[in-house]
């Protein structure tokens, strides 16, 4: 796995920012109601923004991919072994030295202790498949480190390769089934926390798609007066973009679907997105309150930025990748 490192970058995001024109060539609805900056070097993104009051520390870790196993794994041999053999040793995207995705995950815990992080998120790939031993493994881990920490689900945490079902039955059963207690009493499929006067939003886009059920619970949760970050697994859709950004992709869909054998799962839907997916995709990115949105799933750490809106994918923790997210007061200038 080569090195890799975001960009140094620094933006100031207001009314009317790094605003694109339309189609029809008309101005689009932009962010920027709450003033703010937003800056990335390596692997830590400041946001300061005039409605934060008091500091905000997050750790953010993405793709981890426990592939742990034991005999109780046996009838399931059939459905994780591909993921299974995928990760077990990593190359450290810092240090270059090999390494697990263990003692990665033990890494970004020690680095949330240290920064007093006010919160560890966890948006997906946690797991490459529902395995008891990897459940138990880390929900020893997390009360062990006993940081408040929110998880929404990834692609593969819930998916047992070649298991039939449609990706949503899968989903619901394996969540019920194994996942449960990571999600700590609150709604599996989108969540919300107020951390000193900032919601953090958790959202499961893990099919690539949105629900009905979603949509209307994010239009409740986006209606305060406070800032908001919305972490989902999958990226959304930003143009120039490959089908790895695929929630909201104009492309997506069975005839664009090229990882369904090797992954052994149904292809996406011939007719592609739904229309509730899309008006998400549309929502998030015409939300003034909303500072950034963050993901995972690529493997890949990347930055866009659509109508004033950032969204940062993160490296893989599996191999030692993570954000350290720090939200700041807007000095006066």
């Amino acid at each position: 796995m080569r090195r890799r490192h975001f960009m140094s970058t620094t933006i100031g995001l207001s009314a009317g920012s790094m605003l694109p024109p339309s189609s029809h060539g008309k101005s689009l609805p932009t962010a920027g109601s709450m003033p703010r900056s937003f800056s990335l070097t390596h692997n830590t993104v400041k946001i300061h923004c005039a409605a934060i009051d008091e500091s905000v520390n997050i750790t953010m870790m993405s793709d981890t991919h426990l592939h742990l196993h034991d005999a109780r794994e046996e009838p399931f041999r059939q459905y994780s072994k591909r993921m299974a053999d995928a990760y077990n040793t990593t190359r450290h995207a810092s240090t270059r030295k090999p390494t697990t995705p263990q003692e990665c995950f033990v890494e970004g815990i020690l680095a949330a202790q240290k920064s007093k992080a006010d919160l560890l998120a966890l948006p997906g790939d946690l797991l490459s498949f529902p395995s008891e031993a990897n459940m138990e493994w880390v929900l020893a881990r997390l009360k062990e480190a006993d940081l408040p920490y929110l998880y929404t689900s990834g692609n593969h945490d819930w998916h047992y390769e070649g298991m039939e079902g449609t990706s949503r039955e899968l989903r619901d059963a394996w969540i019920q089934k194994r996942l449960l207690p990571l999600y700590q009493g609150e709604n599996p499929l989108i969540t919300s926390r107020d951390i000193k006067g900032v919601r953090i939003l958790f959202l499961d886009n893990s099919t690539y798609e949105i629900l009905p059920e979603q949509l209307a619970a994010f239009r409740k949760l986006m209606a305060v007066e406070m800032p908001v970050l919305l972490f989902v697994h999958i990226p959304l859709y930003m143009p120039g973009r490959p089908l790895g950004f695929g929630c909201g992709h104009p492309e997506w869909g069975a005839k664009s679907d090229k990882g369904f054998k090797l992954e052994r799962r149904l292809p996406w839907r011939d007719a592609g997105h739904t229309q509730t997916t899309l008006n998400f995709h549309r929502e998030v990115f015409a939300a003034s309150n909303l500072l950034a949105v963050f993901a995972g799933h690529t493997h890949q750490p990347s930055l866009d930025i659509l109508q004033g809106i950032p969204q940062v994918v993160s490296d893989d923790n599996a191999s030692g990748g993570r954000l350290d997210i720090e939200l700041r007061p807007l000095a006066k200038v």
